[in-house]
């Protein structure tokens, strides 16, 4: 990895957003290609982020300013790698359950999925099964992620999965769960493909899937 990769990683690390943006600007007028400076520097610092998080050295806040620091980059990166037509590593569609306003941690695991290459559709909040529908109708993703942080409202994932199964939609997509009081358990009985207990595992977790 050249010294420029390494210093918008290691900013992205930092949280910098506005030396993440000056970096980034500047690796492509030496001629990096955006592609490079999203593997080699955003995806590169967000991994380690990822990791370091995984291992319980880094907390919530410093995630979300890391992810801060990344979108300052993707910002720049994003319109060029779309007229190259530089393909994503798998379009990610992801909300909170209907019935559930709670947005923290589907934000942060959408922050890190677009951080490891992911073009993703954000859902938003209190998503009913037809929203999920119709977006992956619309956007042919390969993979959803859903989001509940109340027990009441857990029974939607499962309304979800089977009105994806109504619509003749189930075998398009993978479907991923997470949010404090689901279990891999859950995920198995109600017909998910994986869970993840934290947005670190969920690039894991969504890069084996998308595979």
């Amino acid at each position: 990895m050249s010294d420029m990769m390494q210093a918008i990683a290691e900013n992205i690390y930092q949280g910098d957003d506005t030396q993440v943006a000056a970096l980034v600007r500047k690796a492509l007028a030496q001629d990096t290609t955006p592609e490079q400076v999203l593997a080699q520097g955003l995806i590169a610092g967000m991994d380690q982020v990822g990791r370091d998080f995984k291992a319980g050295d880094l907390f919530v806040p410093e995630v979300l300013v890391a992810a801060r620091a990344m979108s300052a980059g993707m910002l720049i990166l994003r319109p060029l790698l779309a007229e190259r037509g530089a393909p994503s590593v798998g379009k990610y569609v992801i909300g909170t359950v209907r019935g559930d306003l709670h947005d923290i941690g589907k934000n942060l695991v959408r922050m890190m999925l677009e951080g490891a290459g992911f073009e993703i559709v954000d859902l938003g909040t209190d998503v009913p099964p037809a929203a999920f529908v119709d977006a992956v109708r619309t956007h042919r993703p390969s993979l959803v992620g859903m989001s509940a942080l109340l027990t009441t409202t857990m029974t939607q994932m499962k309304a979800t999965i089977d009105a994806l199964e109504e619509a003749g939609l189930r075998d398009t997509v993978k479907v991923m769960i997470g949010g404090a009081p689901v279990t891999a358990d859950y995920a198995q009985r109600i017909g998910a493909d994986a869970y993840a207990p934290d947005a670190a595992t969920a690039v894991d977790v969504a890069r084996e899937l998308a595979a």
